[in-house]
């Protein structure tokens, strides 16, 4: 069983920056796609990043290319969402995701097997 636990959520002023943290149980994530996305109120959850744990290839949606950096922290089990220029369509729970490299496609919220609680992000004009 893998446990996915996010932290750094908050509130912040339109331009801010805010650092997302997700600590991970699993020894490895060899072959695994990580993956942040993120859910407003009354809208589904939609994709935001993603990095595989083995390479470091990764993605972004459109809507946060240029602002946001996912990055993984091997040693540690830890993935990273560097959020900056942050503006208030960016409120929302942001979760962390894992799910098995070579499935479906990384933006189809069926690829994750494992979900993090979630975290507030905010962002105020």
């Amino acid at each position: 069983q893998v446990q996915l636990v996010e932290s750094g959520g908050g509130l912040v002023q339109a331009g801010g920056s805010l650092r997302l943290s997700c600590a991970a149980s699993r020894r490895t994530f060899s072959s695994y796609t990580m993956a942040w996305f993120r859910q407003a109120p009354g809208k589904e959850r939609e994709f935001v990043a993603q990095i595989e744990w083995i390479g470091g290839t990764k993605d972004y949606a459109d809507s946060v290319k240029g602002r946001f950096t996912i990055s993984r922290d091997t040693a540690k089990n830890t993935l990273v969402l560097q959020m900056s220029s942050l503006k208030p369509e960016d409120t929302a729970v942001y979760y962390c995701a894992a799910g098995k490299s070579g499935t479906l496609y990384y933006t189809d919220r069926r690829k994750y097997d494992y979900w993090g609680q979630g975290t507030q992000v905010t962002v105020s004009s």
